[in-house]
């Protein structure tokens, strides 16, 4: 079966790659993956029917490259700028990853965080090219002709979100489909993964917005959400025919609502190999930054007191990942839990109160609180900073602002150099600005936060803002998951990518305690190799061809899998495939 029914990936005599087209002229200008624009050579305007329809200069691609980001260059605010590289990418997907890939640092903020979550909101009234799959009430029915009509024939990657909270803004009905479509893109420039392997998914279930549903713009159904048992009866539908089209696939969840994220992970990481991004992309990248953290410091993971406020899916899959991190670092699962506080919107997660299943293993017993002073019934932020005797501070509560100076100062008090990462996003949403951080500690806060943030300038010296950015974990272990097949994306895998981030960090950039973004590429290929080389040892591996690999073959194969943005040569098939 070929790769598309539009065209195939073919090699000649010698062994190099072209692709056999089987659209011509107009048409073929209109399909994205096989746009060259200006770039079509002479003889392949001849052959493929474009004579006449195009400038008479044959432009390379590095002259392309300077025209559009000439273009780019020229746009006012974020949000033209984003309209501007997503239409780039529905024109011409070889010309828009060369451009992200030359210029990732500065429009990763972009196209994905934080200017992503003003797209979302805006997606209907933007909407301007189809991109992407969507199963929705309309048509689960017939879920499996309408994959079909999918274009793409050997899908190896979905994102798939139902838009019930995206990033810090929650419930945005089908505008949640801009969040597939920005991570992705991620995946290709920085992980490696071909743009013809990957399907963007809205699961469109409804909305509980009453202004999205009452908007005559909105493109989405109109009706509330599912929920109980129609949902899943959606979701179950949505799996099988998607095991059915893709055999091989691997899928992201993204941006479930937090009761529903850890119930889906659940429900089918063992179906089709899947994973949640949120909670645990979010709690491997905290994890690697929190060991970065810990060696600037001259520190041991296991000498930290972590209080993490927000507990919804990052904040329970961060706490998931560092009481892995504790148990490695020597100590037993009774002793790690009694070094990690975890509070939710009511406050410390103690044993005695009410929550909700997924919190409980990481709630204190009572008698851990013995000798604490607070007035409530259980702690407060502020309460178990000064009780725990904390020393890292981990923000995913999506509240703004909310750690505030008393409570800096009083992580301060407890330690010389506090570890304090806001990662909520987008940066409305962060919980501190760094500048505050670094000024109420005088300078000795190890500060990390999830939106990308200028250095600080204290004092007349410069402290760079680590960006803990989920896109230093999951195109490389998405891009594992695919190049092995995997039958499942264990546990093992998930923290062997927080490892391989925080060890590339110390080797290369010793300084920090991330990478600077513009190094994602060479992250994404070292996290892929190390967590390709997890699964192979764990035996989840059905790639015949990486069976008998050892660690220096893993990541040669990674480097020689990963998809480089080329204009290939093009052949016309005087027929049409039938697939």
């Amino acid at each position: 079966m070929s790769v598309s029914r539009y065209y195939d990936v073919k090699r000649d005599e010698a062994g190099n790659r072209y692709l056999e087209v089987y659209v011509q002229g107009f048409l073929l200008t209109r399909f994205p993956l096989l746009n060259k624009g200006t770039a079509y050579t002479l003889e392949e305007r001849r052959q493929l029917g474009l004579e006449g329809l195009l400038p008479p200069h044959v432009n390379s691609i590095k002259e392309q490259l300077d025209q559009t980001y000439r273009q780019y260059r020229l746009l006012g605010s974020e949000m033209e700028k984003h309209i501007y590289l997503r239409n780039l990418q529905d024109r011409n997907e070889v010309l828009f990853y060369a451009l992200l890939e030359e210029h990732l640092e500065e429009m990763l903020p972009i196209l994905y965080t934080p200017t992503v979550g003003e797209a979302v909101r805006q997606f209907s009234h933007i909407y301007r090219y189809p991109r992407g799959f969507t199963a929705s009430t309309a048509n689960i029915e017939g879920v499996r002709e309408a994959l079909a009509n999918v274009p793409l024939n050997d899908v190896r990657l979905i994102v798939a979100t139902d838009s019930s909270a995206i990033l810090g803004i929650g419930d945005q009905g089908f505008g949640g489909m801009a969040i597939p479509i920005g991570k992705l893109s991620i995946y290709t420039a920085a992980g490696g993964v071909g743009p013809d392997k990957t399907l963007p998914v809205e699961l469109d279930v409804g909305t509980d917005r009453a202004d999205l549903l009452s908007d005559p713009l909105y493109l989405g159904v109109r009706h509330k959400r599912l929920s109980g048992e129609p949902y899943y009866a959606f979701m179950d539908r949505f799996v099988e025919a998607v095991k059915d089209r893709y055999p091989k696939v691997v899928i992201q969840w993204e941006d479930f609502a937090k009761d529903t994220a850890f119930a889906v992970l659940e429900r089918y990481r063992k179906v089709i190999p899947s994973f949640n991004d949120d909670i645990q992309g979010t709690g491997a990248v905290a994890l690697a930054g929190l060991i970065s953290a810990c060696r600037l410091k001259g520190e041991r993971l296991s000498d930290q007191r972590v209080v993490i406020h927000g507990a919804g899916a990052g904040g329970i899959g961060v706490a998931w990942a560092i009481l892995e991190g504790l148990k490695r670092d020597g100590l037993s699962e009774k002793e790690a839990k009694q070094r990690l506080f975890v509070l939710d919107s009511r406050g410390l997660l103690v044993e005695n109160r009410s929550m909700e299943a997924y919190k409980q293993p990481y709630a204190q017993q009572p008698q851990a609180l013995e000798g604490w002073s607070f007035a409530g019934q259980v702690p407060t932020l502020l309460e178990t900073i000064q009780n725990a005797r904390a020393t890292v501070l981990l923000g995913l509560s999506g509240q703004g602002g909310s750690f505030t100076e008393p409570i800096v100062r009083a992580m301060h008090f407890n330690t010389p150099r506090p570890i304090i990462f806001p990662l909520s996003n987008p940066t409305s949403a962060s919980e501190a600005l760094p500048d505050d951080l670094v000024h109420w500690t005088e300078g000795q806060a190890i500060v990390a936060a999830g939106s990308p943030f200028p250095p600080v300038v204290y004092n007349g010296s410069y402290y760079p803002v680590g960006q803990g950015n989920n896109a230093f974990v999951f195109p490389g272990l998405g891009f594992a998951a695919v190049l092995g097949q995997v039958s499942e994306v264990s546990d093992g895998m998930v923290l062997e990518a927080a490892y391989a981030l925080a060890d590339y960090t110390a080797r290369e950039t010793p300084e920090r305690v991330y990478p600077p973004v513009k190094q994602l590429r060479e992250v994404s290929r070292e996290v892929a190799s190390r967590v390709l080389a997890k699964a192979l040892e764990e035996g989840l591996c059905r790639e015949p061809r990486v069976q008998n690999m050892n660690a220096a073959q893993v990541g040669a194969f990674v480097a020689s899998r990963m998809w480089e943005p080329h204009y290939l040569p093009f052949r016309w098939a005087d027929r049409r495939r039938e697939d």
